[in-house]
C-alpha cells in the first residue's frame, strides 16, 4: 500500500507540476521550470556543489561533506534531452551521494533542439573519459541517470563499449526513456494513473532530439540495441507511470543479453519519484536500495 505521504504527493504533481508540462509550454519555460522546482528538494544538510568542467562540457561535484574521492557517480539527469540541468539535480544527487559513499558529477550535456543527438551522447562520453583521466578507476564508477538521463546512460556504455574503452562497474537507471518510437503498451494503460507525464508531449520532445534520425535509432533508443557486455544494471521504475514499459523491456533485453539486471517496480510511484526523497519514505527506501547497490558493485 503506498503511502499517504505518495498520495499527497501526487496530488500536488498533477494539479502543479503536470500542468507546465504541456505542449504551449516553451523549452525556455520549462528549463526556467524545472530549476525552480529543485529548491523544494535541495541537498541534504552538509552537501556541497563545486562548479567544474567535465571533458566537453561543465557540471557539478556534488558531495557530502568527509566523503573521500574513490568512488564516483557520473549522474546523467533527464528532461527529454532538452531541459533539466546539474541545479535541477542537485538535490537527488546529494542524496544518491550519501546513499552510495561518493562523490557525484552533474553532467550539464548539451541539450535539443539546440544540439541534437548525438552531443549528449559525445558530452557524456567525454565526462567519462575525463574522470578516468583524472586518475578514477573505471570499476570505482557509476553510471546513473533518470528519464532521458538514463537512456543516455545506456547509450554511453554502448558508445564506450563499442570504442574498446573500459566500462564503469555498474549503472543506475531511474526511470529511463529507452524507447523514443514509443511502442510501450504502458503509454496507454497507465495514461490515467500517471500524474505528471503526458504522453501528448512526448513525440515533439523525442522529435528535437532525433533530428531527422530514424527513433529506433540503438544510441537513441538502446530498447533496439545489442546491450551485450553492459556491467550489471539496477533499473527502478514506478508502477504508475507511462514509461513503465520502457524500464521493464529494456530488462528483459538485457538479460537476453546476458547481462545482470536488477529490476524494482514499486507500487503506486510515479516518474522519477527518487526526487521526492526525504518527503516520501518510498523515494528513501529506493534511494537507500541504490546506494547499497552500488556500494557492493564498486572496487
Amino acid at each position: 500500500m503506498p503511502s499517504e505521504a505518495s498520495q499527497r504527493m501526487k496530488v500536488v504533481l498533477r494539479e502543479h507540476v503536470a500542468p507546465v508540462f504541456r505542449a504551449t509550454t516553451s523549452i525556455p519555460e520549462l528549463r526556467s521550470f524545472l530549476d525552480t522546482m529543485s529548491a523544494q528538494s535541495p541537498p541534504p544538510a552538509g552537501v556541497t556543489a563545486e562548479k567544474v568542467m567535465a571533458g566537453t562540457a561543465p557540471g557539478e561535484w556534488v558531495q557530502a561533506s568527509g566523503q573521500g574521492p574513490e568512488r564516483v557517480i557520473l549522474y546523467l539527469h533527464g528532461g527529454a534531452y532538452s531541459f533539466g540541468s546539474s541545479v535541477s539535480h542537485r538535490g537527488l544527487a546529494g542524496h544518491l551521494a550519501i546513499a552510495a559513499g561518493a562523490r557525484a558529477l552533474v553532467l550539464d550535456y548539451r541539450l535539443a533542439p539546440e544540439h541534437p543527438f548525438p552531443a549528449a551522447i559525445d558530452d557524456a562520453t567525454a565526462a567519462y573519459r575525463w574522470l578516468l583521466k583524472s586518475g578514477v578507476l573505471p570499476g570505482r564508477v557509476i553510471i546513473a541517470g533518470d528519464s532521458a538521463g538514463g537512456g543516455l546512460s545506456l547509450a554511453t556504455m554502448l558508445s564506450l563499449r563499442d570504442a574498446g574503452d573500459p566500462l564503469p562497474a555498474a549503472a543506475f537507471l531511474l526511470s529511463p526513456w529507452t524507447d523514443l518510437a514509443m511502442t510501450g503498451a504502458s503509454l496507454t494503460t497507465r495514461a490515467e494513473a500517471d500524474p505528471m507525464v503526458s504522453v501528448a508531449t512526448m513525440p515533439s520532445l523525442a522529435g528535437m532530439y532525433l533530428g531527422d534520425r530514424d527513433p529506433r535509432t540503438p544510441l537513441a533508443s538502446p530498447l533496439y540495441a545489442d546491450l551485450h557486455g553492459l556491467p550489471p544494471l539496477l533499473i527502478q521504475v514506478g508502477d504508475d507511470e507511462v514509461l513503465l514499459d520502457d524500464s521493464t523491456r529494456i530488462a528483459e533485453r538485457a538479460r537476453a543479453f546476458g547481462v545482470d539486471v536488477t529490476l524494482e517496480v514499486w507500487e503506486g510511484m510515479w516518474h522519477v519519484f527518487q526526487q521526492a526523497t526525504p518527503i516520501v519514505p518510498e523515494a528513501t527506501q529506493a534511494v537507500a536500495k541504490a546506494g547499497a547497490f552500488m556500494r557492493t558493485r564498486t572496487i
